[in-house]
């Protein structure tokens, strides 16, 4: 993929909420900071307000009176989206039926008055850029979902945009391909190196594409990280649950330790509580034998799935753990096994989320 220079703004979110006419708040007063140049992902289930945010941000919707967006310093709260130099790519694409590949990657350059040679070379390096040389001359009826997609982040890089926004572009196709332009779009946005915003309620799309992720719910921001810390270090019980697997297990605490119906866990870090709500994910779990771990109980059920197998455990916590171990071990149903839980896999939550 051929690489190309860019420059994306910094973008600062102060107090910005929104609040329809109806008395309905999509969105409780937020403030965000995205680096120049960084992919930041919007994480949530529906109606949690990733949505709202990204359209604060475009100028497509204005924030709650208080709220500022500013682009590199420069307050645009109140400019509006034709001025403010966003490319947006959509779900449903927005392309132009009407009007040729090539025409829809230059349409935003056209708009703009870029001459027809200079608008030409753009058009050129953006159909290098996103892959899909030959189809300059294609009607949009005649692409593929795969085509489209790449269609509608040549026309909205095209710009050279400040920000990049992208509200949930790969959701409308299957899986197989969503799993490959996931890959595509991961080196693009590398290579741009241009600030993006990028909605998803897609766990996966967010770890691979996100330098940080930011976690929503009902309106509010849960958590901002990494995808490692928001995976691994969870601030709240919907977190460790909406991001990846989880097991979830309660329990009383002594001496360290995490008291459980079938033994015991060594928590990594002292605690002066009498008992703690615990997250666990599946893959930090290991099936031993019953004499060699403190963490006793009975293979529900196993499920192969491919290149790992998810077996289920009852009786070693208050609920069945999910455990997902090598497809090599050879287990089944009924037997007893031991489990083996390093001491930092098992993280603490909040009690009440």
């Amino acid at each position: 993929m051929t690489a190309i220079a860019g420059h994306g703004a910094s973008v600062h979110i102060e107090r910005c909420g929104k609040t329809f006419a109806d008395g309905t708040q999509a969105l409780a007063p937020a403030n965000l900071d995205i680096i120049s140049g960084e992919t930041l992902v919007l994480l949530g289930p529906s109606g949690c307000g990733k949505t709202t945010m990204l359209r604060i941000i475009a100028g497509l919707e204005q924030p709650d009176i208080g709220g500022r967006v500013l682009f590199d310093d420069a307050d645009m709260t109140s400019v509006p989206i034709e001025q403010r130099n966003v490319g947006m790519v959509f779900q449903s694409y927005a392309l132009f039926p009407n009007m040729s590949v090539a025409d829809n990657i230059g349409y935003g350059l056209k708009i703009r008055g870029v001459d027809a040679k200079a608008r030409a070379a753009r058009i050129a390096e953006m159909v290098a850029l996103t892959n899909i040389g030959g189809l300059e001359d294609r009607r949009i009826d005649q692409l593929s979902g795969g085509q489209r997609q790449r269609v509608a982040l040549a026309r909205a890089v095209a710009i050279r945009p400040r920000v990049l926004l992208l509200d949930e572009p790969l959701t409308a196709l299957d899986a197989s391909l969503r799993d490959r332009l996931r890959g595509e779009l991961n080196r693009l946005l590398r290579s741009l190196g241009i600030t993006a915003i990028y909605v998803t309620h897609d766990q996966a799309e967010a770890m691979e594409l996100g330098d940080r992720i930011v976690v929503m719910r009902k309106g509010a921001i849960a958590q901002i990280g990494t995808p490692r810390e928001v995976y691994f270090a969870p601030q709240s019980r919907f977190v460790a649950e909406f991001v990846g697997a989880a097991n979830i297990v309660e329990g009383a605490v002594s001496g360290g330790l995490l008291l459980l119906p079938g033994g015991r866990l060594a928590l990594s870090a002292a605690t002066d509580v009498a008992a703690a709500v615990a997250m666990i994910r599946p893959e930090t779990i290991r099936i031993v034998g019953e004499g060699d771990a403190s963490l006793t109980g009975t293979i529900e059920s196993v499920s192969f799935i491919g290149d790992k197998q998810r077996i289920v455990v009852t009786g070693a916590s208050d609920k069945p753990l999910a455990v997902d171990a090598p497809n090599t071990i050879a287990v089944g149903a009924g037997e007893r096994v031991g489990l083996s839980v390093a001491p930092e896999a098992v993280r603490l939550l909040p009690k009440e989320d």
